[in-house]
């Protein structure tokens, strides 16, 4: 039956409203290249996302990464070697949960090639003080590396790296323009990491004491004895590192400090020092650059000449290796970048194309074959929020 005219009706229910997006959608692509001057260059696309729901605390992030490698190194060409080419994969897998001034983060990893391959698991917590003014963190993880050979299946030869490390560190406000923060790190490694294809020439006492720096392959081949054994590097190793960063937020500018110092249990002494200087050239362009530096002396059983016995007996050196970032040697970076912003004006910084290139010098202070090595590194990277 029809309604009568003038009777009351009922009100329209309103709809609920909808919840707001609170959450940030953020994705960048890179694409890196690395070439120097013992014939290995790099070619690395990548690309990242993350989502951050700030309102509740939460992020996940995810990369993803191929590099492709192409060496004919000088390593590589005194084993009678010639050029190859190999791809890697690797992927990683993050999220947070962090609703107040406690927060929890888990971590995955994987890395795979034809004679390589790895995955790590990891946590760590944070716990903000006076006002987030000061945090800590502390955080442990697990890996598990297979070393194999090219073309032999693992199950045929393989060999197990497991690595265990620790961390801690504590970050504070300084002030209201510098940020500092101190982080010790301890990894704790046990297995043959020995690269299966790295052969080392062996020498005469008397031979080894007159090899010149840099001494060539034809020298090499000349001189050495006819033994050629494979690397066999200590089956653990621990490593423990302490890194220092302090940010300063000038008026137009942001200058970032960083020092890490480094040892192990093989003897090994490193300092690296870098420094980024961010200048804001209006609201939609920022250059910086950028200068690093490196020195280390070598592990306590390197040699730039092994000595040997003579056959049959030989009588090998325990220890081995032709691995020169093993041995004595600085590092000088220097170059810079270049981020243009390219988002609305109400928000410029939501979507940014940046460029980057820098120059690498080694010095290698003890070493067969090379005496010194230029290469240079340089990546393009898309940034937007969605």
């Amino acid at each position: 039956p029809s309604k009568k005219k003038g009777a009351p009706q009922a009100p329209a229910e309103t709809p609920p409203p909808k919840p707001q997006d609170t959450s940030t959608k953020h994705v960048s692509l890179e694409v890196a290249t690395y070439s120097d001057s013992d014939s290995v260059t790099v070619f690395t696309p990548s690309v990242n996302a993350s989502i951050e729901n700030v309102t509740a605390g939460a992020t996940i992030s995810g990369s993803y990464l191929l590099d492709v490698v192409s060496a004919a190194s000088v390593d590589i060409v005194s084993t009678a070697s010639r050029r190859w080419v190999e791809a890697r994969q690797a992927g990683s897998l993050e999220g947070e949960y962090k609703p107040h001034d406690f927060g929890i983060l888990l971590a995955g990893s994987f890395s795979s090639e034809p004679d390589y391959a790895s995955y790590s698991l990891g946590a760590q917590m944070t716990k903000d003080f006076n006002e987030k003014n000061t945090t800590i963190l502390g955080g442990f993880g697990f890996g598990h590396d297979t070393i194999g050979r090219h073309f032999t299946p693992f199950s045929v030869f393989s060999r197990t790296l497991i690595t265990a490390n620790f961390h801690g560190g504590i970050t504070q406000v300084l002030n209201r323009t510098t940020v500092g923060s101190l982080v010790g790190d301890i990894i704790i490694e046990s297995g043959d990491q020995s690269k299966p294809y790295r052969y080392i020439p062996m020498f005469s006492k008397q031979v080894a004491a007159n090899t010149a720096n840099g001494a060539t392959i034809d020298w090499v081949n000349l001189h050495r004895l006819p033994e050629r054994p494979l690397e066999q590097l200590p089956l653990t190793r621990e490593r423990y590192a302490l890194t220092s960063r302090l940010a300063h937020r000038f008026e137009t500018s942001t200058l970032r400090l960083e020092e890490r110092v480094y040892w192990d249990t093989w003897a090994l002494v490193a300092s690296s020092t870098d420094v980024r200087w961010i200048f804001d050239i209006g609201r939609r362009v920022s250059l910086w650059p950028h200068a690093r530096f490196h020195v280390q002396n070598a592990v306590n059983f390197w040699q730039k000449a092994y000595i040997s016995g003579a056959a049959p007996g030989w009588n090998l050196p325990e220890y081995r290796t032709g691995d020169r970032e093993l041995g004595p040697l600085w590092t000088t970076t220097g170059g810079g970048g270049l981020r243009f912003h390219l988002g609305p004006n109400a928000d410029p910084r939501s979507f940014s194309l940046s460029f980057t290139a820098d120059i690498l010098y080694t010095s290698f202070l003890d070493d067969i074959y090379l005496t010194s090595q230029t290469g240079g590194l340089g990546a393009v990277t898309v940034e937007g929020e969605l």
